[in-house]
């Protein structure tokens, strides 16, 4: 992907993306009754949202990562609901799991990074 914006430089940003590429034949295959499809779809691109957002604050920015971390975090919780119902196995949803994890992580530096003398 061309950088047009300095969040598009962001890893944690284009992590961010890949997740949603990932997910979307999965939402495609999940039944519209489903609430855990709605909560993963809003909460996979509220990531993209907030990090794009908050790094391009010139005010406080850890506000717009925590809660791109918050939504990761939903994400995980929507692809656990998805093993337990047992839409698809879980070493296929695992490999989406692994993907937040790390997006979570570099979020939390990024966190760190932008607010001085706060632990999340």
């Amino acid at each position: 992907m061309e950088a047009y914006f300095d969040h598009e430089k962001l890893k944690v940003y284009q992590q961010a993306i890949e997740f949603i590429k990932w997910c979307n034949p999965i939402l495609k295959k999940l039944p519209r009754k489903l609430a855990a499809l709605y909560q993963l779809d809003r909460a996979s691109t509220s990531i993209v949202l907030n990090i794009a957002e908050g790094n391009g604050k010139y005010t406080p920015k850890d506000r717009y990562f925590d809660i791109a971390r918050g939504s990761a975090l939903e994400s995980a919780g929507a692809l656990d609901i998805i093993i337990t119902k047992e839409y698809y196995p879980k070493e296929q949803i695992n490999l989406g799991k692994n993907v937040l994890r790390s997006i979570v992580s570099m979020l939390v530096l990024l966190i760190k990074r932008t607010s001085k003398g706060r632990a999340p």
